[in-house]
């Protein structure tokens, strides 16, 4: 058994500084430990999935050689599996992995890990993640972090330290810190547009793209047609366009923004992709800053997978989005939402949190839309150096 101490300060000497998880158990020392040090960050997600794709965000922003943990329940890799085989994989971003292994074969658990805890070993090697056992010694702790911290920096991969019950001895929690609270009214301005009069993807994209500058902005967009078109309006390098792993563009664009507040961070969203993992609505509103600005495109439809009806259409995303604490909410149907979105200074702005804005669009994609030769780790590489990341 070791010191949560022990473990944490040899991560720091590393450059891990940043955490993101949801509670087990056998992490809670670690929690504690990280939560007390101000110079440290836990983020607390909503799921295991949502944790992975924020500190690969962290990692896309990063300098100085600073790095992310990812801490679960071995249940948890379940929720984790699209964001570690189509975006941590994808892209190449490493961050290191600390599982619990609830259910180990031979350790008495509760039901629900009688089938998890034998498969995860295998679940790890089957998503191409390399892992060990924590280490239960002292001296074991750099030669586990040196191991883990060569095969990311040689692969852009995760690696996956798996914790037994009783590695770590246990450390009080004298406080818990609270996070702000509802901090806007939503706005709407709906205008009773007919879907042909609705504007079109292109004519938002056009307009996001006239509000960021590529010196001082990035914009994340999210999977399907949204990243496509917005590539064949203009590949700039300061631009992502997310391929799978859908519903992370949020968190994903929150640990950038949380990494970089030099930079104004703009996550293009859709309405399946938000639905899909409305939780990080919560975690956004928590602990996102002014730098963040949100803006959903509600086409109504999975348009990418045959127009397939959302259920978008019966969710105020504003009212959720203040109810979780953004700074401000707003929606509608009229093109000049995205201006008024845009119509503030993020990198100076006083007013905690993110901004969000649901703009309702009309179905359809242009004929031929092309999808980017630009590879998702080239493209990755590319923004990095852009922004003077690592």
């Amino acid at each position: 058994m070791i010191e949560a101490a022990q473990f944490v300060e040899a991560a720091r000497r590393r450059g891990f500084t940043w955490y993101a998880g949801v509670p087990c158990s056998f992490l809670t020392p670690f929690i504690n430990y990280v939560l007390q040090d101000p110079a440290l960050r836990y983020i607390s997600a909503a799921n295991e999935g949502d944790a992975v794709a924020l500190i690969g965000g962290i990692t896309l922003g990063a300098r100085d050689g600073t790095r992310g943990v990812t801490m679960m329940q071995n249940s948890g890799l379940g929720n984790a599996v699209s964001p570690l085989t189509s975006l941590t994989w994808t892209f190449r971003l490493p961050q290191l992995l600390i599982v619990t292994w609830r259910g180990e074969p031979g350790v008495s658990d509760e039901p629900q890990h009688a089938l998890m805890g034998p498969i995860t070993p295998v679940l790890l090697e089957t998503m191409e993640i390399p892992w060990e056992p924590f280490p239960r010694d002292a001296d074991a702790i750099e030669p586990a972090l040196a191991r883990a911290v060569a095969h990311m920096d040689k692969t852009g991969r995760p690696y996956a330290l798996v914790m037994q019950k009783g590695s770590v001895a246990p450390y009080p929690l004298d406080e818990a810190r609270t996070q702000r609270a509802m901090a806007c009214t939503p706005q709407a301005d709906w205008r009773g547009a007919t879907e042909d009069g609705l504007p079109s993807r292109r004519d938002a994209l056009e307009r996001v793209i006239a509000h960021t500058p590529v010196e001082s902005t990035v914009v994340l967009a999210s999977t399907g047609f949204c990243g496509r078109e917005l590539y064949a309006l203009d590949d700039r390098p300061n631009q992502l366009y997310m391929v799978g792993s859908m519903g992370c563009i949020m968190p994903l664009a929150l640990g950038l923004a949380l990494a970089r507040p030099d930079l104004h961070v703009v996550a293009l969203d859709g309405d399946g992709a938000a639905l899909m993992r409305m939780g990080a609505f919560a975690t956004l509103g928590a602990y996102g800053p002014g730098n963040l600005t949100h803006l959903l495109l509600d086409n109504g439809a999975h348009d990418s997978t045959g127009g397939q009806a959302t259920v978008s259409q019966h969710v105020s995303f504003a009212g959720v989005a203040a109810a979780c604490g953004y700074a401000r909410a707003i929606e509608g149907d009229d093109l000049s939402l995205v201006d008024t979105l845009f119509a503030r200074k993020p990198l100076g702005d006083t007013r905690a949190g993110p901004h969000f804005a649901r703009l309702a669009i009309r179905r359809g994609t242009p004929d031929n839309l092309p999808r980017p030769t630009i590879s998702p780790a080239d493209v990755k590489a590319r923004l990095m150096r852009h922004i003077g990341a690592a």
